[in-house]
């Protein structure tokens, strides 16, 4: 990733200590708490397995008209965030949210919201630093249990073999699994175009080698039920057909999270808040304005 990739992709750009993190954090300047519900309120956005931070447009923008402070960011490996030499596992997924809060002096309890695999890595945070959220809503969150894998990510758990197999079919593996996360496949053509953008550059199909091969996509129940001991407000949604991280894995959330508010949106995928912003933004404001 050099700099001209960086200047044509909007956001900002800040050096952790495991590379450089892109990011964008909407109203920057918190508001006096009587100018908006959500004023001085901060919402952490944390995308999924490999669909960078554009997967968060809808609730970013509406988080951000209701007055919140609205952080999103990609995860190392994906979109225009660096692809470090480094084992792809929790660790440092966990420190690069770690690390990302403090680099933007973000000290106070943050409302932290994950998607997928990044549900996984927010209750990991939770869990690990409890100090430092206030609450977590988790969307169709990986980890209840290992994600089923398909033939091309078992592939991909083969030391020698993996690279060969994912070198001649691995793109074209993961636009199909992407497009599988849809319910409605108007809204599939537009969205692989955004995501093909980010394998041009060297070093995302060695990030996800290294997921696969790192546990990402196994069971974190053992971070959920650490939330679950917590006094923390939790908010759980799922779409109703998702394929990905299908709807019998929430009976083991609502088992490990007793809080947890859970709501079920009917005729969508593995990505709600993408696929029904409609239906998901209420349910997220009327969350979180609880807290506020």
């Amino acid at each position: 990733m050099n700099d001209q990739a960086r200047s044509a992709a909007g956001g900002s750009f800040i050096p952790l200590a495991d590379g450089i993190t892109h990011y964008e954090l909407s109203n920057d300047s918190p508001l006096p708490p009587e100018e908006g519900s959500g004023a001085r309120e901060v919402v952490v956005l944390v995308h999924g397995f490999s669909v960078p931070y554009f997967i968060f447009d809808p609730t970013f923008a509406f988080l951000t008209q209701n007055g919140f402070r609205t952080l999103r960011y990609d995860l190392f490996g994906r979109g225009y965030s660096d692809r470090p030499r480094a084992r792809y596992d929790i660790d440092l997924f966990v420190g690069q949210l770690h690390d990302l809060l403090d680099a933007l002096r973000l000290s106070r309890p943050v409302n932290l919201i994950g998607l997928s695999m990044g549900g996984a890595i927010a209750a990991t945070f939770a869990a690990r630093h409890p100090e430092r959220v206030k609450t977590l809503t988790l969307i169709d969150p990986a980890g209840a249990k290992a994600i089923s894998l398909t033939p091309l990510l078992k592939a991909m758990k083969l030391p020698g073999i993996a690279e060969a197999v994912f070198g001649l079919v691995g793109s074209e593996g993961l636009l199909r699994s992407a497009a599988k996360d849809f319910f409605d496949p108007e809204l599939i053509g537009h969205f692989l175009d955004r995501y093909k953008i980010q394998m041009q550059y060297r070093g995302f199909k060695r990030a996800i080698l290294s997921s696969v091969r790192n546990h990402m996509l196994g069971s974190f129940i053992e971070s959920y039920r650490n939330v679950g001991k917590m006094d923390k407000p939790v908010l759980l949604v799922w779409g109703r057909n998702d394929t990905t991280v299908p709807l019998a894995h929430s009976d083991l959330l609502r088992d490990a999270m007793p809080q947890a508010e859970f709501h079920v949106i009917e005729e969508c995928g593995h990505i709600p808040h993408y696929e029904k912003p409609d239906e998901f933004n209420p349910i997220l404001l009327n969350f979180l304005s609880k807290g506020v």
